[in-house]
């Protein structure tokens, strides 16, 4: 008899994490997928807390995710896949240790601190036969899902630019002179022991670079960067410059210190024949723009959206979907491939259409091309 139910478990995302309050409720999307094991929390009274909040067995809530791992994967009724949610710094060791136990994964992004680190995750996973994902999310938005579709399908023709930005103004009292201000940029992203090498790239430039990325298909041939430290550790304002392997280019920008936006990942592709342009705080419109006629605002839902975009479709037009949905789709796809997996079934393109460990490694590569071009005077920088 086919299973019908996927049983998950959880590191890092104790009650009060934000990320971690975001991959539950986007599995709760899916009745299919069940909360049965996590060790929440270095912390032993948050941990249990945590657990019992989510009505958890005793015994499946560990004080690590060591013991974690290998006591699950020796339950007949062990988890299917773990979500690691934890900050950067633990990732490599907690997905490795995983993986060595043959328990699939949903990893939060940055994959890692090294390249060398993200390369062996994905041969183990490949050894292992583990499904493994990385949550660059926004490729789970439909409409972004229907950009590729026009990309795929040569609407817009050959790619010859990319313009990308994704500015926030979250840590823009970082720059102030007062002294008696409160200091947002606090705990692990300003420490680079626990952050890794990057706060603003890693944590907002990678998704440009994924975005972009899973939309046209192009791989970042070098990359040129002006990295903004403002007298701290870490970044939190790059500009970037852009080589494809197509021979193309593109220019990215990220900021946290960008006054008056919020949430700005805005996505512009050109092409040969036409040009499209995403923005991830509209997210059901897409605005396609065939050479030599006038722009149309495309909506998720219609008739006129087909392939993943429409299949991803979970309410009708004119009520919004957005950052929860878009989790929920790399899930639903992810959790559906799980399951054909167990079943013993061939899994096709359609069942792979999440970020894997492979766009994990490229962000990571990402990362450090673009931090060593800002720190040699935007030199370029081979990926």
């Amino acid at each position: 008899m086919k299973r019908k139910i996927v049983r998950y478990g959880m590191v890092g995302g104790s009650l009060n994490a934000f990320i971690g309050g975001v991959h539950r409720n986007a599995i709760n999307f899916e009745s299919c997928a069940v909360l049965s094991a996590g060790c929440f929390s270095t912390n032993p009274v948050l941990n249990k807390e945590t657990g019992e909040a989510y009505r958890l067995d005793s015994d499946r809530v560990y004080s690590s995710y060591k013991e974690m791992a290998e006591k699950e994967s020796q339950r007949e009724d062990g988890i299917d896949f773990v979500s690691i949610v934890t900050p950067n710094n633990s990732h490599y060791e907690i997905a490795k240790e995983f993986i060595l136990h043959g328990i699939n994964i949903v990893c939060e992004k940055p994959l890692c601190f090294e390249v060398g680190q993200a390369e062996e995750l994905k041969r183990l996973a490949e050894e292992k036969d583990v499904l493994f994902a990385v949550t660059y999310a926004y490729s789970g938005y439909p409409m972004v899902k229907f950009a590729k579709q026009l990309v795929d399908d040569g609407k817009i023709g050959e790619v010859i630019n990319v313009s990308a930005e994704y500015p926030q103004e979250w840590l823009i009292d970082e720059l102030s002179d007062v002294v008696s201000r409160t200091s947002k940029l606090s705990g692990w992203r300003t420490d680079p022991k626990v952050a890794g090498i990057s706060n603003c790239v890693g944590d907002i430039g990678s998704h440009i670079e994924n975005t972009v990325a899973y939309i046209t298909g192009l791989k970042i041939k070098r990359v040129a960067a002006r990295v903004d430290r403002f007298g701290h550790e870490l970044d939190l304002n790059a500009n970037m410059l852009v080589e494809y392997d197509n021979g193309s280019c593109g220019n990215y920008w990220c900021s946290q210190v960008a006054v008056g936006n919020m949430n700005g990942l805005r996505i512009r592709i050109y092409g040969t024949l036409g040009a499209i342009e995403w923005d991830q705080e509209k997210p059901e419109y897409l605005t396609f723009i065939p050479k030599g006629e006038a722009p149309q605002i495309l909506a998720r839902g219609n008739q006129y959206v087909y392939g993943r975009a429409a299949e991803l479709k979970r309410i009708p037009c004119g009520h919004p979907e957005g950052y929860y949905e878009a989790f929920a789709n790399l899930y639903k796809t992810y959790i559906g491939a799980v399951l054909k997996k167990i079943n013993g079934e061939e899994l096709t393109a359609n069942d792979l259409d999440f970020p894997k460990a492979l766009d994990g490694l490229n962000g990571v590569k990402f990362i450090h091309a673009v931090i060593k071009s800002g720190d040699n005077d935007a030199q370029w920088v081979n990926l």
